[in-house]
């Protein structure tokens, strides 16, 4: 019968590593395997991406303090690095199936018999002292379902670590654009401050033009509806600030002083260049790539778990002790006692072990898209950012040569306006053209800064 018994065992384990052979197959990534694009700062001299820490990248000293005060406070990156330890500590339950449980208990026990079941006739009162040790229940992991459950855990564990990368990458990123987006918008607010008082001392003199019959009405009410437009301007700007130092707050988790907030495009200090990366697997390296390839990994393990629940389960609970009717006589000779008990469970039918494993099948379906997917959208990213990096020091040169020449023709427009050979309007229209000239400057120059530090996050840098 042992013998029968070890045979079966035996072929159950012959056959079942050959079913249970599953092995993880890395899809290949649906993208070309390269940008075919040409960028400035493509220098083979310039650090690549996984060779600059974030904080030899961000070279202002007071964007620095504020991204750790974030990588401190955030509640959003908290929440992350909660979620690795609380996986960590399931993969550590998942591990621990692995090994059997072992325990120890101690017990008493008084007993009286009825008189009736006694040989003497009288009524026995029974005493019984007993000390226990051994393993309870432990499944032994024959066919691999109790450690593909565990690789499944561990996988999910290193995702979630990956994804807390990916925050923390996310996190220094969107600070640093906030940060430099208060430095836009105050320069943008200073401009129209600087507006407001030319188009008040012009209302003025108009005034004075007026008054002596040079200037007709028409020139007046021109002029003080730009003196009301840069109003606008400026409360709406002024909102906007006020706005950017709120969201800079609720990233960094704290209010922060005003000493660490930019003034102004001057007052700021730029990222560093870094060198593009032509070949397409550079996003590999990206954290949420990474993830997306744990879960992936995840589902494999699950199905081979799936697979195994096709096979015998085979339990064992034992113990050893001792037993007596005294609590002296516990380590006596002829007091030790022990129980062995080996069980084997064979699913026959059970359609709810083949509906897991279809699920499981389709589940891996779905990981791989998304897999795919994650890849695909990293990609577009950095598309988009190079085709910005590849374009926007033409445009910057552009708008400052613009700039330029529309100083000159409201410098003119001025001159013939005093000299009486042109109207007001032609002074408005170069004065409006100048104003959007100078805030399409400010967006281009936030542009070039944002797309650095976009480039530099979406390619995997930060860690």
């Amino acid at each position: 019968m042992n013998k029968a018994f070890i045979t079966l065992i035996i072929l159950l384990l012959i056959n079942g590593c050959g079913l249970l052979s599953f092995e993880y197959k890395k899809p290949e990534p649906p993208v070309p395997a390269e940008w075919n694009l040409k960028t400035e700062n493509s220098n083979a001299s310039l650090p690549k991406v996984n060779e600059i820490k974030w904080q030899d990248f961000v070279t202002d000293e007071r964007l620095k303090k504020i991204i750790d005060a974030g990588l401190k406070n955030n509640k959003d990156l908290r929440l992350a690095a909660l979620n690795v330890e609380r996986t960590m500590a399931l993969y550590g339950i998942q591990k621990a199936e692995l090994y059997p449980a072992i325990g120890a208990s101690g017990s008493y026990s008084k007993q009286r018999e009825a008189a009736d079941f006694s040989r003497t006739g009288k009524a026995p009162t029974t005493d019984r002292y007993g000390l226990n040790i051994g393993i309870t229940s432990w499944e032994i992991d024959f066919f691999g379902r109790i450690s593909s459950l565990k690789d499944a855990a561990l996988e999910e564990f290193l995702a979630t670590q990956e994804a807390k990368r990916s925050t923390t990458i996310l996190l220094i990123a969107t600070i640093s654009e906030a940060y430099y987006t208060l430095a836009a918008d105050r320069e943008l607010l200073k401009i129209a401050k600087e507006t407001l008082k030319t188009q008040e001392e012009t209302l003025s003199i108009i005034k004075s033009r007026y008054n002596v019959g040079i200037s007709t009405e028409i020139d007046l009410q021109r002029a003080q509806s730009q003196v009301e437009n840069a109003k606008i301007d400026v409360a709406a700007l002024s909102q906007q600030v006020s706005k950017d130092i709120n969201a800079l707050n609720l990233l960094a988790g704290e209010t922060i002083p005003e000493t660490l907030l930019p003034q102004d495009f001057s007052d700021i200090s730029q990222p560093k260049e870094i060198a593009i990366e032509t070949k397409s697997e550079v996003l590999l390296q990206r954290p949420d790539i990474i993830s997306a390839e744990h879960r992936l990994k995840k589902i494999y393990a699950n199905i081979k778990a799936a697979r195994a629940a096709f096979f015998p389960r085979i339990s064992l609970t034992t113990s050893i002790g001792t037993a007596s009717n005294e609590l002296s006589g516990l380590f006596g000779s002829g007091s030790g006692i022990f129980s062995f008990t080996p069980q084997i469970s064979i699913p026959i039918f059970d359609s709810r072990i083949i509906a897991a494993y279809e699920a499981t099948k389709v589940e891996r379906d779905i990981a791989v898209a998304n897999y795919e997917k994650t890849i695909q959208t990293a990609f577009k990213e950095v598309a988009d950012v190079l085709t910005i990096r590849s374009t926007i020091g033409e445009e910057l040169s552009a708008t400052n040569a613009y700039l330029k020449a529309l100083y000159e023709t409201y410098k003119l427009a001025n001159i013939r306006y005093e000299k009486g050979l042109d109207s007001y309007l032609s002074v408005l229209d170069a004065q409006r053209s100048l104003y959007l000239a100078k805030q399409r400057f400010v967006n281009i120059n936030l542009l070039d800064i944002i797309s650095k530090t976009r480039l530099y996050a979406v390619l995997g840098g930060g860690l």
